[in-house]
């Protein structure tokens, strides 16, 4: 019987998905890339060979995950625009926040680990990115836009408290400002 090995496209994306679990759980500087290399199922000697360091591995896990919240903002809005556009990119953004907080965490892990140059360049671009899809797609201008990704990060924020495990009355006061919050 033969066996089926994985491409070395497919075993990147297993070290990615990894990488972001362990980034996640420990930040740039407390993950293992033995860690990392085991929940791939695959060496360290390999994962190097894969991504050369440990850096070039974050930044990748960063990009991806940056560039993947961008292909959630663009299937939410696709056929809408203006504030339709913005109202299914927030809708369809909370909703990744209750799904996975491995996303979240890897997201709050990249921002801290901004002091680093080569990280910051890597976050900047990425949501770069995602602030230009939105003022594109939404038409916004940009006290609109930045009212828009402020309401984002304070919704990252409740949601790294778990604002859905007893929230306090001052959680609720501030998810009363959002359409959904209570879905956090």
């Amino acid at each position: 019987m033969a066996t089926t090995r994985s491409t070395a496209a497919a075993r990147r994306d297993d070290v990615l998905d990894a990488a972001m679990v362990e980034f996640a759980d420990h930040g740039f500087e407390g993950a293992s890339t033995e860690d990392i290399a085991r929940r791939a199922g695959i060496s360290q000697p390999y994962l190097f060979r894969l991504f050369g360091t440990k850096k070039e591995l974050f930044k990748a896990s960063v990009a991806r995950c940056l560039r993947e919240t961008l292909e959630v903002f663009q299937r939410a809005a696709e056929g809408k625009r203006g504030n339709e556009a913005l109202a299914a990119i927030g809708q369809a953004y909370r909703q990744q926040l209750e799904q996975d907080r491995s996303r979240l965490r890897a997201q709050m892990t990249a921002y801290v680990a901004c002091d680093d140059p080569e990280i910051r360049e890597v976050v900047r671009a990425g949501y770069g990115d995602l602030v230009a899809y939105v003022r594109r797609v939404s038409g916004a201008d940009w006290a609109t836009v930045w009212s828009f990704f402020a309401g984002g990060m304070l919704l990252n924020v409740l949601a790294s408290m778990h604002v859905d495990d007893s929230p306090e009355p001052w959680m609720q006061d501030l998810l009363s400002g959002s359409s959904s919050g209570k879905e956090l």
